[in-house]
């Protein structure tokens, strides 16, 4: 499921917010093991997604790099 997430730091043209949920979302199902939570579940799964998601922005806002930024359609073509 994980292997959907790519770099979102130092890359051209910047990362976006749908980008950022996107790998809240895979993350979260990652760790829960649920792809799709159940009802009872749901509310705790969502609220996770978001926290994920905003600590994420706060982390790529906060992150400092000399490099020059990365080209997103060369990472995408690396073979992994």
């Amino acid at each position: 499921m994980c292997r959907s997430i790519h770099r979102l730091y130092n890359i051209d043209p910047p990362v976006t917010s749908d980008e950022v949920q996107g790998a809240a979302l895979q993350y979260v199902r990652k760790i829960s093991g649920a792809a799709k939570p159940s009802q009872a579940n749901a509310a705790a799964f969502e609220r996770a997604v978001q926290d994920v998601a905003d600590i994420s922005r706060r982390l790529l806002g906060e992150l400092v790099s000399s490099a020059p930024p990365r080209d997103r359609a060369l990472d995408l073509a690396r073979p992994r």
